[in-house]
């Protein structure tokens, strides 16, 4: 098996520059590298289990691209699962765009944003939620009415995973401005965030889990962990 180099945490910005670079520099596109996170947190799923009802609440952002990604290859292991999108559709752009496209093209529910009482109903039937609607870029309080989508979340009995960081967590401080989904099991892409660290994150995260996406070495050289 393939061994990746072990990367020290990252800071947001740190973060940022490894997909900045492995896009601009070596010409790989981000669709790419979301195709490679969104796999490689489906295989780390299936490690941990998955399966009954499945619900993924996903974003307008990357981290919503990933949660579509993460659905298409769910669907591949004949695992259904359902798509709260907390936006419209048309409103996406770039890659999560592409990834959206190509679920909804391949049958895959998609619930184009539910209410309140429509979220908890799918939410209270769930036994595994993934957690995508903000990724690490998110600052500041989780807004209305994703607030209520994380309350829904964490009152829930489903076993939760958040998507590279739990929604409503800080990446770089570890703390929570509001609302903060409080996971099972966090998949963080990359490398664990330097936030993680932090006693305050402890209680949102669970166990973390880390899975490379695909950017060169020589992009990566530079924040290898020194033995």
């Amino acid at each position: 098996m393939l061994k990746h180099p072990q990367i020290r945490p990252l800071s947001r910005a740190e973060v940022r520059e490894v997909d900045r670079r492995a896009i601009e520099d070596f010409g790989l596109p981000g669709v790419v590298l979301m195709e490679n996170a969104g796999r490689g947190a489906t295989d780390v799923l299936l490690e941990l289990g998955v399966g009954g009802t499945v619900i993924i609440l996903a974003g307008k952002g990357n981290n919503g691209g990933d949660g579509y990604v993460i659905a298409r290859f769910l669907q591949l292991h004949g695992i259904e699962c359902r798509i709260l999108s907390s936006c419209h559709p048309d409103t996406l752009t770039g890659d999560a765009e592409i990834q959206m496209a190509v679920a909804r093209n391949a049958g895959i529910p998609i619930v184009v944003m539910p209410d309140v009482d429509e979220v908890r109903k799918h939410v209270d039937a769930a036994d595994w939620i993934v957690d995508a609607l903000l990724g690490n870029g998110a600052t500041g309080a989780v807004r209305a009415p994703l607030d209520q989508w994380v309350q829904l979340a964490n009152s829930s009995t489903a076993r939760v995973v958040a998507i590279d960081v739990p929604s409503g967590l800080d990446c770089d401080t570890g703390e929570a401005a509001g609302e903060c989904i409080k996971a099972t099991d966090t998949i963080t892409f990359v490398a664990p965030k330097i936030g993680f660290s932090s006693t305050a994150a402890h209680q949102f995260l669970g166990d973390v889990h880390t899975v490379p996406i695909g950017a060169p070495l020589a992009v990566l050289r530079e924040f290898i962990q020194s033995p």
